[in-house]
């Protein structure tokens, strides 16, 4: 029987557009990008040029840091551009994809006959191992350093997020694969959520099941790990996306590198909201040309509406990008007689607008922030979302005082960012948490390294 943890804190954000249960078929235009960004904390170092012939496997980058850290190509192809920003910072490699696909061979494995050290030395071999992350700084994950235990959560409840369920249909030999995998290394939790009723989920071997019954954000891995094997100075866990250990248990079944992945299209601005197959790094613009409603302005995310990255039409799916987010803009809204007006429509956390007496409905909020930053008040709003056993708004005053001592004493080894992301939603002081508690985690990585 699963372990059950009942969380009481948090919120759920009901909006329009959610992805229908159903895949939409979607024929690539062959132009990828690996976006390096997605990888936090990597200092890159490319390995190939423009005009280079690569098959799906091969190395693009590795790590400086730690060489033996590799990132593969999604496809096999010719490499296009390595696109460099300010003071020559690479921002991504492209590539024109074959028509016929070429994968390096890895040769099939048999996890269960495998060791930790075989099952790292593999996917480093891949270029899978940086799709691993690890607490303190959520950072991509030190390969020398083991850690205490290793954990998953299937269980996405962000607005608008994609149901993992729906994905693992048909692929529960690779999640298994995935999962013995990871306990190889150390000891694995795998978190799911109340309602979740897949077989691959509730009966999972060689991991340590965990169901969490609460609202957004129950599913944060962050808030697993506080409450079941809390980070103190000096300790690494590593923390593992769903789909990701899916990647990881085709490598062992297949020998292959493939980085197929389902994402959920949706938001209120999506004509049809469904469920599309793409690869790592597949260019957005064959699944956007169509599918958006056109009379105003939008906004495009690269994963959900909390935490996603805003992009274009012309952007690229993340590496651990779960959704394509649409929703207004809002720099068209004109509100006649402003904040006075009972805003039937319009979501509120504290009941300020009349909407809550309508019920639990879905709302089609645009990305307007309502207000410019204030002074930070010591309202305990961020308390009310905020299911970790840790003060949130004391952390925040520590990392914009830069106080160390304190970010330490308060639990920063313990964070990510995505764990301010509702805190940052209700904030009448219109702070970018997420953004904060980044800078945070960067200061104190550079100073303890």
């Amino acid at each position: 029987m699963a372990n059950v943890v009942k969380l009481k804190k948090g919120l759920d954000i009901n909006l329009a557009g959610e992805a229908e249960k159903k895949r939409i078929c979607l024929k690539p235009n062959g132009k990828y990008m690996l976006q390096l960004d997605d990888f936090v904390g990597v200092t890159p170092k490319v390995v190939v040029k423009p005009g280079e012939k690569v098959k799906a496997g091969d190395v693009l980058f590795i790590n400086k840091e730690y060489p033996e850290v590799k990132f593969s190509s999604p496809v096999s192809g010719i490499v296009t551009e390595v696109l460099r920003g300010e003071r020559r910072k690479v921002i991504g490699i492209g590539i024109n994809a074959d028509a016929v696909q070429n994968y390096v061979d890895f040769e099939r494995k048999d996890v269960r006959s495998l060791d930790a050290e075989a099952v790292i030395a593999a996917l480093l071999e891949a270029g899978l191992f940086g799709y691993i992350n690890q607490l303190p700084y959520a950072v991509s994950a030190n390969p020398r350093t083991r850690p205490k235990a290793i954990f998953v959560s299937a269980l996405r409840d962000m607005p608008l997020a994609c149901d993992f369920e729906f994905e693992l249909e048909g692929q529960e030999n690779d999640f298994q694969a995935g999962l013995t995998a990871l306990s190889k290394i150390a000891k694995t939790y795998l978190g799911i959520g109340r309602r979740q009723s897949s077989g691959a989920l509730i009966g999972a071997t060689d991991v340590e099941v965990t169901v969490f019954d609460g609202p957004c954000p129950a599913g944060n891995v962050g808030v697993h790990v506080n409450h079941l094997c809390p980070v103190n100075k000096g300790e690494t866990v590593w923390t593992v996306e769903p789909t990701a250990v899916i990647f990881f248990g085709r490598l062992f079944n297949t020998g292959c590198v493939d980085l197929r992945r389902t994402v959920a299209f949706a938001g209120s601005e999506v004509a049809k909201p469904a469920y599309v197959d793409m690869l790592v790094g597949q260019e957005l613009a064959t699944l956007l040309s169509n599918s958006i409603k056109n009379d105003h302005k939008v906004r495009i995310i690269n994963g959900n509406v909390l935490t996603g990255r805003p992009t274009t039409k012309n952007g690229y799916l993340g590496a651990h990008t779960s959704e394509i987010t649409v929703i207004p803009e809002g720099d068209n809204a004109d509100e006649f007689a402003g904040w006075i007006m009972p805003r039937f429509g319009q979501f509120s956390v504290n009941r300020s607008y009349f909407s809550w007496l309508f019920g639990k409905r879905k709302y089609a909020l645009d990305a307007r922030v309502k207000g410019g930053e204030r002074h930070m008040i010591m309202s305990g709003e961020y308390d009310r979302v905020f299911p970790m056993d840790i003060y949130p708004e004391y952390l925040i005053k520590a990392i914009i005082s830069g106080d160390i001592d304190k970010m330490e004493q308060l639990g920063i080894y313990e964070v990510s960012p995505e764990d301010f992301a509702l805190a940052e939603f209700v904030d009448s002081s219109k702070l970018e948490l997420q953004r904060i508690v980044r800078s945070g985690l960067d200061l104190l990585r550079k100073e303890n390294a």
